[in-house]
């Protein structure tokens, strides 16, 4: 798996999903350390999920509710449960996500 974080994060266990990612199971929220190749791109999708996330090398294109954004090193992005998005990674990007479960 690409990406530059420390040894101890790149023991923990693969995700198995549409990116890399070492997952970490925490109580009521799951923290994935994603990597993704330049040209990597996501199709729209939605999460039962309220899902927030930071940048920590290089760039994401995130599309919602029709509004295109670009979030760097150092961004906080969030996306809410059941909202449909798209990502676009132009270019080599890693980024630590925290998904937390909502109540249903």
């Amino acid at each position: 798996m690409a990406g530059k974080y420390p040894d101890k994060i790149r023991t923990l266990p693969l995700y198995d999903g549409r990116f890399d990612a070492h997952r970490l199971a925490a109580m009521g929220a799951d923290v994935l350390f994603a990597s993704y190749p330049a040209g990597t791109r996501i199709p729209p999708h939605s999460h039962d999920t309220d899902n927030h996330g930071i940048i920590v090398r290089g760039e994401l294109i995130l599309t919602m509710n029709g509004k295109q954004e670009r979030y760097g090193v150092g961004d906080w992005y969030h996306v809410p449960a059941g909202v449909e998005h798209a990502a676009d990674f132009d270019q080599e990007t890693d980024e630590i996500e925290f998904w937390f479960e909502t109540d249903s």
